[in-house]
């Protein structure tokens, strides 16, 4: 396991956490946005942390993405603000597809502009009647001479009000493939998504016979899968990234409170009942960010062989930051209740990651059939756990 220690993750934790507090007094109003807060856009450009999101060839750090630089700046950016952290992750969620499938010249023009957020980037994945199941997607995808052709509907599109492209997800013929579309393509519309608990930039696309040259085809036609589950295995450990950042900011703020706040002559912190919480919610927090890390430092070298740990490591994370910011508005009684305090904001904001980029029971779902086959494997003479 990488060594969060090291100096080169320190430099990028210190710079991640400088830029998040310098924007601290703008995350309440960035954070009910459904539109880009430029202010944000432009600390996060001038900190140049987008290099993370791209290869070397085009802007970047390195060769290859380090999900552990990844979900180290996305713990950062959330425990200050979600509008912030989902402004940064996108951009590597919703460009990783044209990084590894993408045309020389299709990486070579769109993402420098990725890296400098000139460019924001959105993958389309789900429809109005597919969530997981990503198998059922009916949008579809056609060659036609030199183009292909994309038509259909997606919801609840990250970004999508704001995007500069998408990375599609559709059905080609027997198999499901991926292409490149530009926001400004003839047949493309865009309409602003639901009214969200934690508000999000979110949208509706609708394709109708949107056409691009067939040289947008991300990866070979039909092999969509193994894209979208190459990019999950990079970008789902840093969701639990940012679940740890939003568990410690709640936490932090139900710590102040129970050391300031006296109750029957005594803080609120020398009451048994309180003290345990709090302290429970610190060593969950700790086992967390342990997992956490260690599955982001496999995903750098082999991403799809460590799938099940970087799902372990989403749904530990984001159920564990649920359970802090619950136990931290009950530490805080009705100042908790407040709407527009940070721990009614960060409570909020602690619930979406246990459903998008796989949901909790999806996941475990998937877990527990990998424990199936482990333990077959096992009776075999195979290693178990």
């Amino acid at each position: 396991m990488a060594d969060t220690r090291d100096p080169r993750y320190e430099a990028i934790r210190s710079e991640a956490r400088d830029v998040a507090q310098s924007l601290a007094r703008y995350a309440a109003e960035a954070d009910e946005l459904d539109v880009v807060h430029e202010p944000m856009r432009e600390a996060v450009r001038a900190s140049r942390l987008g290099r993370l999101v791209v290869p070397a060839a085009y802007g970047g750090e390195a060769d290859v993405l380090d999900p552990l630089a990844i979900a180290i700046v996305r713990e950062e950016f959330a425990a200050v603000s979600a509008h912030l952290d989902s402004l940064f992750g996108m951009q590597g969620v919703g460009s990783y597809s044209l990084t590894i499938g993408g045309s020389d010249e299709l990486k070579a023009e769109w993402l420098p502009q990725v890296r400098t957020l000139d460019a924001i980037a959105a993958i389309a994945l789900t429809e109005p009647g597919i969530g997981s199941d990503l198998r059922g997607v009916t949008t579809s995808i056609r060659e036609d001479g030199d183009e292909l052709v994309i038509s259909g509907s997606k919801s609840f599109i990250t970004n999508a009000p704001v995007a500069s492209f998408f990375t599609v997800l559709g059905r080609e013929g027997d198999g499901y493939s991926m292409a490149f579309v530009p926001a400004d393509a003839p047949g493309l519309a865009v309409t602003s998504g639901p009214d969200l608990i934690a508000p999000h930039i979110i949208g509706e696309v609708h394709f109708d016979e949107v056409r691009v040259p067939r040289a947008n085809r991300l990866g070979d036609a039909g092999t969509a899968f193994k894209l979208m589950l190459q990019t999950l295995a990079v970008f789902r450990v840093t969701v639990a990234g940012a679940s740890l950042g939003i568990g410690r900011a709640a936490l932090e703020e139900a710590v102040k409170h129970a050391t300031a706040r006296e109750q029957f002559g005594k803080p609120l912190l020398a009451l048994g009942s309180v003290s345990q919480k709090l302290a429970l919610s610190w060593a969950e927090l700790e086992a967390a960010r342990a997992l956490t890390y260690q599955a982001a430092s496999q995903a750098a070298s082999d991403p799809l062989s460590h799938i099940a740990d970087t799902s372990m490591a989403k749904v530990v994370a984001t159920e564990t930051a649920s359970r802090i910011a619950d136990r931290a508005v009950q530490t805080m009684g009705r100042f908790g209740l407040v709407r527009g305090s940070d721990i009614e904001r960060h409570y909020r904001n602690s619930r979406p990651g246990r459903i998008y980029e796989g949901s909790t029971e999806v996941l475990l779902d998937s877990l527990a059939r990998q424990l199936g086959k482990r333990a077959r494997a096992a009776e075999e003479g195979g290693t178990f756990l």
